[in-house]
Protein backbone atom coordinates (compact mmCIF):
# COMPACT_ATOMS: atom_id res chain seq x y z
CA UNK A 1 0.00 0.00 0.00
CA UNK A 2 1.70 3.14 -1.24
CA UNK A 3 0.42 6.73 -1.25
CA UNK A 4 1.80 8.44 -4.37
CA UNK A 5 1.83 12.16 -5.15
CA UNK A 6 3.35 14.63 -7.58
CA UNK A 7 6.14 16.41 -5.67
CA UNK A 8 9.34 18.21 -6.65
CA UNK A 9 8.85 17.38 -10.32
CA UNK A 10 8.49 13.63 -9.89
CA UNK A 11 6.41 10.99 -8.09
CA UNK A 12 6.88 10.70 -4.33
CA UNK A 13 5.67 8.50 -1.51
CA UNK A 14 3.87 10.79 0.87
CA UNK A 15 1.29 10.44 3.65
CA UNK A 16 -0.43 13.79 3.46
CA UNK A 17 -3.72 15.67 3.32
CA UNK A 18 -5.67 17.86 0.93
CA UNK A 19 -4.41 16.00 -2.11
CA UNK A 20 -0.96 17.62 -1.93
CA UNK A 21 2.44 16.49 -0.69
CA UNK A 22 4.55 18.83 1.47
CA UNK A 23 8.10 18.73 2.79
CA UNK A 24 6.85 17.73 6.22
CA UNK A 25 4.66 14.90 4.88
CA UNK A 26 7.00 13.59 2.17
CA UNK A 27 8.91 10.34 2.56
CA UNK A 28 11.03 9.62 -0.50
CA UNK A 29 10.82 9.45 -4.30
CA UNK A 30 8.76 6.46 -5.40
CA UNK A 31 11.41 5.36 -7.88
CA UNK A 32 13.68 4.12 -5.08
CA UNK A 33 11.08 1.79 -3.58
CA UNK A 34 9.98 0.56 -7.01
CA UNK A 35 13.57 -0.28 -7.89
CA UNK A 36 13.83 -2.26 -4.65
CA UNK A 37 10.77 -4.24 -5.72
CA UNK A 38 12.33 -4.76 -9.14
CA UNK A 39 15.47 -6.15 -7.51
CA UNK A 40 13.41 -8.43 -5.26
CA UNK A 41 11.43 -9.88 -8.17
CA UNK A 42 14.63 -10.42 -10.13
CA UNK A 43 16.25 -12.29 -7.26
CA UNK A 44 13.12 -14.29 -6.39
CA UNK A 45 11.69 -15.63 -9.66
CA UNK A 46 8.80 -17.51 -8.02
CA UNK A 47 7.44 -14.59 -5.98
CA UNK A 48 4.46 -12.37 -6.80
CA UNK A 49 3.93 -8.83 -5.49
CA UNK A 50 0.78 -6.73 -5.44
CA UNK A 51 0.90 -2.94 -5.03
CA UNK A 52 -2.13 -0.90 -4.00
CA UNK A 53 -1.68 2.79 -4.87
CA UNK A 54 -3.62 5.51 -3.09
CA UNK A 55 -3.32 7.75 -6.09
CA UNK A 56 -2.90 11.53 -5.95
CA UNK A 57 -0.80 11.76 -9.11
CA UNK A 58 -2.18 14.24 -11.64
CA UNK A 59 0.76 14.56 -14.06
CA UNK A 60 -0.04 12.94 -17.44
CA UNK A 61 0.92 9.24 -17.33
CA UNK A 62 3.02 10.00 -14.27
CA UNK A 63 2.56 6.54 -12.79
CA UNK A 64 3.24 4.75 -16.06
CA UNK A 65 6.47 6.68 -16.48
CA UNK A 66 7.82 5.94 -13.00
CA UNK A 67 7.02 2.23 -13.30
CA UNK A 68 8.75 2.08 -16.69
CA UNK A 69 11.75 3.92 -15.28
CA UNK A 70 12.00 1.44 -12.39
CA UNK A 71 12.23 -1.53 -14.75
CA UNK A 72 9.08 -3.16 -13.38
CA UNK A 73 7.13 -3.14 -16.63
CA UNK A 74 8.64 -6.50 -17.64
CA UNK A 75 6.81 -8.16 -14.72
CA UNK A 76 3.48 -6.44 -15.34
CA UNK A 77 0.24 -8.40 -15.15
CA UNK A 78 -1.83 -6.64 -17.84
CA UNK A 79 -5.24 -5.21 -17.11
CA UNK A 80 -6.61 -6.95 -20.20
CA UNK A 81 -6.03 -10.33 -18.55
CA UNK A 82 -7.62 -9.49 -15.21
CA UNK A 83 -10.86 -11.42 -14.60
CA UNK A 84 -14.06 -9.42 -14.78
CA UNK A 85 -17.29 -10.06 -12.86
CA UNK A 86 -15.72 -12.28 -10.22
CA UNK A 87 -13.93 -14.64 -12.57
CA UNK A 88 -11.00 -16.79 -11.49
CA UNK A 89 -7.48 -15.42 -11.43
CA UNK A 90 -4.68 -17.49 -12.96
CA UNK A 91 -2.77 -19.82 -10.70
CA UNK A 92 0.55 -18.91 -9.14
CA UNK A 93 2.29 -21.30 -11.54
CA UNK A 94 0.68 -19.61 -14.54
CA UNK A 95 1.73 -16.15 -13.38
CA UNK A 96 5.27 -17.30 -12.63
CA UNK A 97 5.65 -19.16 -15.92
CA UNK A 98 4.55 -16.07 -17.86
CA UNK A 99 6.66 -13.82 -15.62
CA UNK A 100 3.56 -11.71 -14.91
CA UNK A 101 4.44 -11.37 -11.25
CA UNK A 102 3.53 -7.76 -10.49
CA UNK A 103 -0.12 -6.83 -9.95
CA UNK A 104 -0.81 -3.10 -9.50
CA UNK A 105 -4.04 -1.37 -8.51
CA UNK A 106 -4.85 2.34 -8.37
CA UNK A 107 -7.60 4.21 -6.56
CA UNK A 108 -8.25 6.37 -9.66
CA UNK A 109 -10.60 4.93 -12.29
CA UNK A 110 -9.19 6.91 -15.24
CA UNK A 111 -5.67 5.48 -14.77
CA UNK A 112 -6.83 2.17 -16.22
CA UNK A 113 -7.19 3.88 -19.61
CA UNK A 114 -4.32 6.40 -19.38
CA UNK A 115 -1.63 4.41 -17.55
CA UNK A 116 -2.72 0.78 -17.93
CA UNK A 117 -3.14 0.36 -14.16
CA UNK A 118 -6.16 -1.56 -12.88
CA UNK A 119 -8.86 0.35 -11.01
CA UNK A 120 -8.88 -1.28 -7.59
CA UNK A 121 -12.60 -1.21 -6.90
CA UNK A 122 -13.43 -3.21 -10.01
CA UNK A 123 -11.52 -6.19 -8.67
CA UNK A 124 -11.27 -5.78 -4.89
CA UNK A 125 -13.61 -5.36 -1.94
CA UNK A 126 -12.08 -3.80 1.16
CA UNK A 127 -13.32 -3.31 4.69
CA UNK A 128 -13.15 -0.02 6.59
CA UNK A 129 -9.62 0.98 7.55
CA UNK A 130 -8.59 2.62 10.82
CA UNK A 131 -10.15 2.36 14.24
CA UNK A 132 -13.68 2.28 12.79
CA UNK A 133 -12.78 -0.96 11.06
CA UNK A 134 -11.64 -2.68 14.26
CA UNK A 135 -15.03 -2.95 15.99
CA UNK A 136 -15.52 -6.56 17.05
CA UNK A 137 -18.24 -8.39 15.16
CA UNK A 138 -18.48 -5.78 12.39
CA UNK A 139 -16.82 -5.70 8.96
CA UNK A 140 -18.27 -2.83 6.90
CA UNK A 141 -16.83 -1.89 3.53
CA UNK A 142 -14.84 1.31 3.18
CA UNK A 143 -16.65 4.10 1.35
CA UNK A 144 -14.94 3.59 -2.03
CA UNK A 145 -15.47 -0.16 -2.07
CA UNK A 146 -18.58 -2.02 -3.12
CA UNK A 147 -20.23 -4.11 -0.35
CA UNK A 148 -18.03 -6.82 1.09
CA UNK A 149 -20.26 -9.56 -0.31
CA UNK A 150 -20.07 -8.26 -3.89
CA UNK A 151 -18.93 -11.42 -5.70
CA UNK A 152 -18.23 -9.45 -8.91
CA UNK A 153 -15.04 -8.26 -7.19
CA UNK A 154 -13.05 -11.45 -6.78
CA UNK A 155 -10.39 -10.28 -4.30
CA UNK A 156 -10.85 -9.44 -0.61
CA UNK A 157 -8.62 -7.02 1.30
CA UNK A 158 -8.91 -6.95 5.09
CA UNK A 159 -7.63 -3.94 7.05
CA UNK A 160 -6.91 -4.21 10.76
CA UNK A 161 -4.97 -1.27 12.15
CA UNK A 162 -5.93 1.83 14.20
CA UNK A 163 -6.29 5.30 12.73
CA UNK A 164 -3.29 6.51 14.73
CA UNK A 165 -0.38 4.03 14.73
CA UNK A 166 0.20 2.63 18.22
CA UNK A 167 3.23 0.38 18.44
CA UNK A 168 2.80 -0.12 22.19
CA UNK A 169 -0.64 -1.67 21.67
CA UNK A 170 0.16 -3.51 18.45
CA UNK A 171 0.74 -6.75 20.38
CA UNK A 172 -2.95 -6.81 21.21
CA UNK A 173 -4.11 -5.62 17.79
CA UNK A 174 -2.11 -8.23 15.90
CA UNK A 175 -3.22 -11.17 18.01
CA UNK A 176 -6.65 -12.57 18.91
CA UNK A 177 -8.50 -9.52 17.58
CA UNK A 178 -6.95 -9.92 14.13
CA UNK A 179 -7.93 -13.59 13.90
CA UNK A 180 -11.43 -12.82 15.15
CA UNK A 181 -11.87 -10.04 12.59
CA UNK A 182 -10.76 -12.40 9.84
CA UNK A 183 -13.65 -14.71 10.77
CA UNK A 184 -16.06 -11.76 10.88
CA UNK A 185 -14.96 -10.47 7.48
CA UNK A 186 -15.17 -13.99 6.05
CA UNK A 187 -18.88 -13.98 6.79
CA UNK A 188 -19.36 -10.38 5.63
CA UNK A 189 -17.59 -11.12 2.34
CA UNK A 190 -19.96 -13.94 1.43
CA UNK A 191 -17.84 -16.69 2.98
CA UNK A 192 -14.62 -15.57 1.33
CA UNK A 193 -11.27 -15.49 3.12
CA UNK A 194 -9.00 -12.47 2.64
CA UNK A 195 -6.46 -12.45 -0.17
CA UNK A 196 -4.69 -9.51 1.46
CA UNK A 197 -4.33 -8.48 5.11
CA UNK A 198 -3.08 -5.02 6.09
CA UNK A 199 -1.72 -4.37 9.60
CA UNK A 200 0.70 -2.05 11.39
CA UNK A 201 3.92 -3.32 13.04
CA UNK A 202 3.50 -6.84 11.67
CA UNK A 203 6.29 -8.26 13.84
CA UNK A 204 4.49 -7.37 17.06
CA UNK A 205 2.05 -9.83 18.67
CA UNK A 206 1.55 -11.95 21.78
CA UNK A 207 1.72 -15.13 19.70
CA UNK A 208 1.71 -16.00 16.01
CA UNK A 209 0.45 -12.56 15.01
CA UNK A 210 0.00 -11.50 11.40
CA UNK A 211 1.96 -14.54 10.24
CA UNK A 212 -0.51 -16.86 11.93
CA UNK A 213 -3.46 -15.01 10.40
CA UNK A 214 -1.96 -15.36 6.93
CA UNK A 215 -1.10 -19.00 7.55
CA UNK A 216 -4.72 -19.65 8.47
CA UNK A 217 -6.16 -17.69 5.55
CA UNK A 218 -3.85 -19.42 3.08
CA UNK A 219 -4.86 -22.78 4.52
CA UNK A 220 -8.54 -21.98 4.11
CA UNK A 221 -8.01 -20.72 0.55
CA UNK A 222 -5.78 -23.58 -0.55
CA UNK A 223 -7.41 -26.64 1.00
CA UNK A 224 -10.17 -25.58 3.40
CA UNK A 225 -7.86 -26.18 6.36
CA UNK A 226 -6.94 -24.12 9.41
CA UNK A 227 -3.28 -23.85 8.41
CA UNK A 228 -1.37 -23.88 5.14
CA UNK A 229 1.06 -26.26 6.86
CA UNK A 230 -1.65 -28.94 6.72
CA UNK A 231 -2.27 -28.56 2.97
CA UNK A 232 -0.65 -31.44 1.09
CA UNK A 233 -0.45 -32.26 -2.59
CA UNK A 234 -2.47 -35.30 -3.63
CA UNK A 235 -2.06 -35.79 -7.35
CA UNK A 236 -3.49 -32.74 -9.09
CA UNK A 237 -5.32 -31.50 -6.01
CA UNK A 238 -4.43 -30.14 -2.58
CA UNK A 239 -5.99 -31.76 0.47
CA UNK A 240 -6.16 -30.96 4.17
CA UNK A 241 -4.21 -33.33 6.39
CA UNK A 242 -4.65 -31.73 9.80
CA UNK A 243 -3.38 -33.80 12.74
CA UNK A 244 -5.99 -35.36 14.96
CA UNK A 245 -6.38 -33.61 18.28
CA UNK A 246 -5.45 -35.54 21.41
CA UNK A 247 -8.07 -35.75 24.16
CA UNK A 248 -7.69 -33.08 26.84
CA UNK A 249 -5.80 -34.05 30.02
CA UNK A 250 -7.82 -34.86 33.15
CA UNK A 251 -8.84 -31.94 35.32
CA UNK A 252 -6.28 -30.98 37.93
CA UNK A 253 -7.05 -31.58 41.58
CA UNK A 254 -7.88 -28.70 43.87
CA UNK A 255 -4.54 -29.15 45.58
CA UNK A 256 -2.73 -28.77 42.29
CA UNK A 257 -4.86 -25.81 41.31
CA UNK A 258 -3.86 -23.94 44.42
CA UNK A 259 -0.22 -23.99 43.33
CA UNK A 260 -0.87 -22.39 39.98
CA UNK A 261 -0.14 -18.67 39.63
CA UNK A 262 -3.08 -16.30 39.62
CA UNK A 263 -3.71 -15.34 36.00
CA UNK A 264 -4.83 -11.94 37.19
CA UNK A 265 -1.23 -11.22 38.17
CA UNK A 266 -0.10 -11.27 34.56
CA UNK A 267 -0.75 -8.81 31.79
CA UNK A 268 -0.88 -10.77 28.57
CA UNK A 269 -1.40 -7.65 26.48
CA UNK A 270 2.06 -6.41 27.44
CA UNK A 271 3.87 -9.59 26.37
CA UNK A 272 5.28 -9.37 22.85
CA UNK A 273 6.83 -12.38 21.22
CA UNK A 274 8.36 -12.61 17.74
CA UNK A 275 6.07 -14.22 15.16
CA UNK A 276 6.37 -17.89 14.34
CA UNK A 277 8.07 -18.96 11.14
CA UNK A 278 5.00 -19.71 9.05
CA UNK A 279 4.12 -19.94 5.39
CA UNK A 280 3.53 -16.34 4.40
CA UNK A 281 4.45 -13.65 1.98
CA UNK A 282 4.43 -9.98 2.71
CA UNK A 283 5.29 -6.62 1.29
CA UNK A 284 6.48 -3.97 3.75
CA UNK A 285 5.99 -0.29 3.18
CA UNK A 286 6.01 2.99 5.04
CA UNK A 287 2.44 2.77 6.28
CA UNK A 288 1.17 -0.78 6.66
CA UNK A 289 2.06 -4.33 5.93
CA UNK A 290 0.05 -6.10 3.28
CA UNK A 291 0.10 -9.83 3.30
CA UNK A 292 -0.46 -11.35 -0.09
CA UNK A 293 -2.42 -14.51 -0.62
CA UNK A 294 -2.66 -16.02 -4.07
CA UNK A 295 -4.61 -19.24 -3.71
CA UNK A 296 -7.15 -18.74 -6.46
Amino acid sequence: MLDMYDFNGTIWLCHSYGGNCYNVTSFEPAIGVLKEINTFLGENPSEIITIFIEDYVTSPQGLKKVFNESGLSKYWFPVSQMPKNGGDWPTVDDMVNKNQRLVVFTSKRNKEATDGIAYEWTYVVENQYGTEGMVAGSCPNRAESSPMNNAKSSLVLQNYFPTNPDEAYSCVNNSAGLISMMDTCYKAAGQRWPNFIAVDFYKESDGGGAAEAVDQANGQLACDCTSIAYCKKNGQSTVCEAPKLSPPPPAASSATDSTLPDSSDSNDSSVCRPPQQLHWLMVMNMFTTTVLLWWL
